[in-house]
């Protein structure tokens, strides 16, 4: 079964908005086993709009809509939709109603461009909307389905879960298919695929693998594809327990599990607390630790230790061994994790010191320079990285390599000398 993602908006085009939407979309269809076959942005002109209909109703069975829905003049969809549908707008009392009981509930009038949103076209079946004002609409053309949806992305997730992943699911037979995402840390995608390739060429022909690469980290993506969702999930299995033989240290987690939930999780099982001090990642690690839920249990704070007077008068490091090996330092940031760790009496602590960039490399240290430091009740473990020369790359991966050596203290992986 293949799908087609056409977003329409001119503010997509100009790069004023990223489309977001099509990227989750297509991930939604792919779990249910709905091939994309193919994503189009097309901006707020009639021509362009009939156009794309008509080129992917020739490639694919149902053609998912986002955008221009709105009240305003520059939102067309409805109108296009009726031309190439060849029908007209209805105004739907119920659905205005609707609409006046949502701005009444924000003490706001319905406007009348809000009116104009109960206009419908008459041959469609209207896809409700309990997030917003703009309704979905589902046509049928020979034996193509398009869905049109609104562009506002908690109101289109909403539609896509509650409405048109059930009537895609009830419609059409779909294969199965299972997907198992590995999350790994320490090693970049050349390296893992080389350090995994007997493994990989040894996968069943059932199985495919995606390498899907991120600043933080990088996601193996086992895709399981046959009739039996059971007999799928044991050949995972199968396959992720040869892998974690290979990997075993650098596999941090499953899904959208992050390394800062995985973190958490630790300390509150060895009921351990934890403080950072950041330099060169600016309070990072602290916002990634303090964005879990229930982190106040572990976390007690950071010290943002971005000039050295702050490093000497806070964290007690050496003014000395800062002249001597400079604040980007194996000597340094060990203090600093040593430093925070007694200031904030916590059981563990991260500490980071480096060159972001653009400017303040030197030949011996250049931008992307970092040294990161883990301490807790064993001791402290520093260790140098080089990484890129983009500031933000360098924040990132700074970040999120101190959560994994941290991760890695925690169960003994690391070990003090």
């Amino acid at each position: 079964m293949l799908a087609e993602i056409i977003t329409i908006g001119d503010e997509i085009l100009i790069g004023q908005v990223i489309d977001t939407n099509s990227a989750w979309i297509a991930e939604q269809l792919n779990l249910i086993g709905v091939k994309v076959k193919q994503i189009s942005s097309v901006s707020d002109n009639e021509e362009h709009i009939l156009k794309s209909l008509e080129e992917a109703s020739k490639r694919a069975s149902i053609i998912i809509i986002t955008g221009g829905l709105g009240p305003t003049k520059d939102d067309i969809t409805k109108p296009t939709l009726c031309k190439f549908f060849n029908t007209k707008l209805v105004f739907h009392e119920e659905i205005y109603r609707k609409i006046e009981e949502r701005f009444l509930k924000m003490k706001l009038p319905a406007l009348e461009s809000n009116k104009k949103q109960a206009d419908l076209p008459e041959n469609c079946t209207i896809i409700p909307n309990f997030k917003g004002t703009a309704s979905g609409m589902l046509f049928e053309k020979e034996g193509v389905y398009f869905i049109s949806i609104p562009g506002v992305p908690f109101e289109m997730k909403a539609m896509m879960t509650d409405s048109v992943l059930p009537f895609i699911k009830q419609k059409f037979e779909l294969p199965v298919i299972v997907h198992r995402t590995i999350l790994t840390h320490g090693l970049g995608e050349s390296f893992l695929a080389e350090k995994i390739k007997d493994w990989e060429n040894k996968l069943p022909a059932t199985i495919k693998l995606a390498y899907l690469p991120s600043p933080e980290h990088l996601r193996l993506r086992m895709s399981a594809y046959g009739d039996a969702e059971r007999d799928l999930m044991d050949i995972l299995d199968v396959e992720e327990t040869r892998l974690k033989k290979i990997i075993p240290n650098h596999i941090f987690g499953y899904g959208k599990q992050s390394l800062q939930e995985i973190l958490g999780k630790l300390l509150l099982n060895k009921k351990a607390s934890i403080s950072s001090a950041e330099s060169c990642t600016g309070g990072n690690i602290a916002r990634l630790i303090t964005s879990i839920p229930g982190s106040s249990s572990y976390f007690k704070g950071s010290i943002i230790a971005y000039s050295n007077e702050i490093k000497i008068k806070l964290l007690n490091v050496n003014p000395g061994d800062i002249d001597k090996f400079g604040a980007v330092s194996e000597e340094v940031v060990t203090q600093m994790a040593l430093g925070v760790r007694k200031v904030l009496n916590t059981d563990y602590s991260i500490s980071t010191s480096g060159i972001a960039g653009p400017d303040g490399g030197t030949a011996e240290k250049p931008v992307g320079t970092v040294w990161i430091a883990v301490a807790g009740p064993e001791g402290v473990i520093a260790k140098k990285y080089v990484f890129s020369h983009d500031r933000d790359i360098n924040i990132r991966r700074a970040t999120s390599r101190a959560l994994d050596n941290m991760r890695k203290m925690l169960l003994g992986i690391y070990v003090v000398n």
